[in-house]
């Protein structure tokens, strides 16, 4: 099925639905780069699409069972485009490809291509194979392509440049792969060992995007701050070299963030850009996981709790006003009351503006999964519930701290409603304002005058650029 555009080219559909982390986030906007120039162009409605994919999360049991009922919804809508003499080509990609590349292929024939996280850049020869096993009349169930192999070329250097315009906010991946090795995680099976792309290519990449229209970028990884490239003239930097190249050499990028870290990382340098670096926002995502030493140690975290109060504490150090937010697991083989109290304490002790908590989830081929002392649901639901009330009441008391504050926003998009727009602050909290449609992309100083749960109300109150001036 071809769509018209203009008078001449055919343009044919693609509809992309993420799962998971900011890192799928980031592979699906640059598989929709890879696909531009074979003419697919983006749809938010999968009916309309000629090419589905699914960019999919294995962290979780139930977000793999997510995919497979949404493979279930495609299958009547691919047999009908077939019974019309057309097709439509469904591609299932991200980390349940890559640990279950055979398994999907089982589970749902009608799958065309199965890819994993570091094969994007070859999704059209394995798109131009599907096509040509559809027209040849092969059987579904014998035509699926798998790949999941992990290419000796890194596939950033097989990418290629952004050319689209850009939101305000963006992601920009710096690093993949885990060498950490948890063992209730599954990223080292499916994303491969540590990778860190060359500074000279993140930095022409910021460039390129502040170009675009980006003001805001988020530097990702599964371990951003283990983050060791080679520098432009030689030799190697870390995470807080990076980050001070970005600000001094980037006209026109007003804010810094990164994500995902692990407190093994958190070193000096890193930590004094926090202090040194206007840029870098005061926000911090800091996965701890549990507060028991015990229950650490059983997860192969490499660091304890008073470790990570440490690291908190210099932190806070360097930069006051710096907001945390971190990842718990509650429920983890052989955590007891006592293990799980520990967490408490700790959740209580530093105080989070934000964090997610999740009960565990065994993952097939993790040493977790096969540890003694699985705990009972129940167990696991009440104690997530009551880490969880904590945690919204702290980051309710945040939120309700920035009421009565002047602070500066900077503006992404449009709202519901006419005349609102959405920006973020500092602290990376969600702000509704009304203003006009030009102040986006802008940072602006905004009086916060109500919080919800899960974002701020505020009155513009300036109309020229706050901190570092106009955007350009």
């Amino acid at each position: 099925m071809t769509r018209e555009r203009g008078d001449t080219a055919l343009t044919k559909k693609l509809h992309l639905k993420t799962y998971g982390c900011q890192m799928n986030v980031y592979d699906s906007a640059r598989m929709a780069d890879v696909l531009a120039p074979l003419g697919y162009s983006v749809t938010d409605i999968a009916d309309e699409a000629d090419l589905v994919i699914l960019n999919t999360c294995h962290i979780r049991e139930k977000a793999g069972e997510k995919v497979y009922s949404e493979l279930g919804r495609l299958r009547p809508l691919k047999a009908q485009r077939r019974a019309e003499g057309g097709d439509l080509l469904l591609a299932v990609a991200g980390c349940v490809a890559q640990a279950e590349g055979a398994e999907v292929v089982r589970r749902a024939p009608h799958v065309d291509i199965v890819v994993g996280p570091q094969s994007y850049h070859q999704l059209p020869e394995l798109i131009a194979r599907a096509t040509r096993a559809a027209a040849s009349g092969v059987p579904a169930p014998g035509r699926g392509i798998v790949a999941t192999d992990f290419p000796t070329d890194p596939k950033f250097d097989s990418l290629p440049r952004q050319v689209d315009p850009q939101a305000v906010s963006v992601f920009l991946a710096v690093q993949e792969g885990c060498d950490k090795f948890c063992t209730f995680c599954v990223v080292p099976y499916t994303r491969g060992a540590e990778y860190s792309r060359p500074a000279g290519d993140i930095l022409a990449e910021a460039q390129n995007l502040v170009q675009l229209g980006a003001r805001e970028i988020t530097l990702l990884g599964q371990n951003v701050n283990a983050w060791h490239g080679s520098a432009p003239a030689g030799g190697e930097w870390g995470l807080g070299r990076l980050i001070r190249a970005l600000a001094d050499g980037v006209p026109g990028l007003r804010r810094i963030r990164y994500t995902t870290s692990h407190p093994r990382d958190m070193d000096d340098d890193l930590i004094a850009a926090h202090a040194d670096v206007p840029a870098l926002m005061p926000f911090l995502h800091l996965p701890v996981q549990s507060g028991s030493d015990r229950v650490l140690a059983r997860m192969n975290r490499r660091h304890g709790a008073d470790e990570y109060r440490r690291i908190v504490d210099r932190l806070r150090t360097a930069r006051p006003d710096i907001a945390l937010s971190s990842d718990f697991i509650v429920g983890y083989p052989g955590e007891t009351d006592g293990d799980f109290a520990q967490t408490l304490d700790l959740i209580a002790e530093i105080g989070f503006a934000q964090a997610f908590s999740f009960k565990y989830s065994p993952r097939p081929g993790t040493p977790a999964a096969a540890e003694p002392g699985q705990l009972d649901e129940d167990v696991k639901s009440v104690r997530l519930a009551a880490v969880q009330e904590l945690l919204r009441r702290q980051q309710d008391a945040f939120n309700q701290a920035t009421v009565g504050r002047r602070v500066p926003v900077l503006f992404e998009k449009r709202g519901r409603h006419p005349g609102q727009l959405i920006g973020r602050t500092p602290w990376l909290q969600s702000v509704h304002a009304e203003g006009a449609e030009r102040l986006i992309g802008q940072e602006v100083e905004v009086d916060i005058a109500g919080s919800g749960p899960n974002s701020l109300a505020g009155r513009i109150v300036t109309i020229e650029p706050a901190g570092m001036g106009a955007a350009a």
